[in-house]
């Protein structure tokens, strides 16, 4: 997570990171900031995702940095001006609606501080393709908006803050779901943007 680098020499920053899974973002992060009394809280809906992240935070030494907190994302509370920094890394898209989306955009944005840093990293415009039959599947994912109106979203939500880093990826995979050959084809929005 380079943009920590914004917030470097602070003390005790809050971070939050939704949709953190076994803690892939969470547990570097920790690692930068654990000797600055900061703390990590991670949202995630899947226990199991949470008691890995509680095991592999021992195993690297940052156990008493990551709160863990289970709950869905769009029920989770976000206090106004508690975070330092908050990242969503391919999670937003999993939120039950578009209007569960855009309500916690604005959570994430009352709930930083000034000076703090969003980062999102958002899939838009995915598209899922049989490799055996060539054949158009529905995404498996709940928000799949066109990447211009994703961004749109994006810009209109922050419109005040300062823009760090807009960047658009395309990507392409190769999965195995439920024993099919699927290439799942996405536009990967990395948004960052501090609080003036």
């Amino acid at each position: 997570m380079d943009m920590l680098n914004y917030l470097e020499g602070q003390k005790e920053l809050q971070i939050l990171d939704l949709g953190s899974g076994v803690g892939r973002n969470s547990i570097p992060i920790a690692q930068k900031i654990m000797n600055s009394g900061g703390t990590v809280t991670c949202v995630d809906l899947l226990d199991s995702a949470l008691k890995k992240l509680q095991i592999y935070s021992k195993e690297y030494g940052v156990y008493e940095v990551i709160k863990t907190k289970h709950s869905a994302i769009e029920d989770y509370y976000i206090a106004p001006n508690t975070y330092d920094y908050i990242v969503a890394v391919s999670s937003l898209e999993h939120l039950k609606s578009e209007e569960d989306f855009k309500k916690v955009l604005y959570s994430m944005k009352t709930g930083t501080k000034i000076g703090g840093i969003n980062c999102l990293i958002v899939n838009s415009n995915i598209q899922e393709i049989g490799l055996e039959t060539n054949q158009k599947l529905d995404a498996l994912v709940e928000i799949n908006l066109p990447t211009e109106e994703m961004i749109w979203t994006l810009k209109s939500v922050y419109s005040e803050w300062q823009e760090v880093k807009v960047e658009i990826k395309s990507l392409s995979y190769d999965i195995v779901r439920n024993g099919k050959s699927i290439t799942l084809k996405t536009n990967a929005i990395t948004y960052v943007v501090q609080k003036m």
